[in-house]
């Protein structure tokens, strides 16, 4: 190269050819690597599958037959209903229920109350309420959590807010935009 400059045409089109061919290799690199670490995931689940369908396998799965004690089912005409069973590793459920305001339609709700009661994995024997209703799920027991209770000031609070009239809003407090 003794002083010859190459022209700019040149330099150009060479340029253009090898971010060509970086893009390509680029691509391909980029591609090889999402192969390798979809196999990885893949292989890294599939170690994982065969544990996790053991466990509920077990878990699932008992030798033999559990008997039903008691089983009962009534509808009648009127939209009320009754049912409950019981088997033999002590599980039991029951729930009775009917329409309010029959006759009413805009008011008719259905409603509902019962009880289940079967023993946890760990042996505590779960009991649970409930009354379903206008006022929706309610259940009770003795398992479920429950609130922290209502800290000293804000109760204050509230139990005044309660004593204070209720506020009339002035017709045109709110405009619409």
């Amino acid at each position: 190269m003794n002083g010859e400059s190459v022209p700019v045409r040149n330099a150009k089109k060479s340029y253009k050819y090898v971010g060509i061919l970086f893009s390509a290799s680029f691509l391909s690199l980029l591609f090889l690597i999402s192969i390798l670490f979809i196999g990885l995931v893949a292989a890294d689940i599939s170690s994982i599958q065969p544990l996790l369908y053991q466990q509920q396998q077990q878990q699932l799965y008992t030798t033999e037959p559990i008997p039903i004690i008691r089983q009962e089912h009534i509808i009648n005409p009127d939209g009320s209903y009754k049912w409950n069973y019981e088997t033999g590793n002590g599980i039991s459920a029951e729930e009775a229920g009917f329409v309010k305001n029959l006759g009413i339609p805009e008011q008719e709700v259905q409603s509902a109350q019962g009880q289940y009661k079967y023993t946890a994995p760990d042996g505590q024997v779960i009991q649970l309420q409930y009354v379903a209703d206008e006022n929706g799920f309610q259940p009770q027991g003795s398992h479920l959590p429950t609130p922290p209770p209502i800290p000293v000031e804000i109760q204050k609070a509230l139990d005044h807010l309660a004593t204070l009239p209720p506020q009339i809003p002035e017709q045109n407090q709110y405009k619409l935009i």
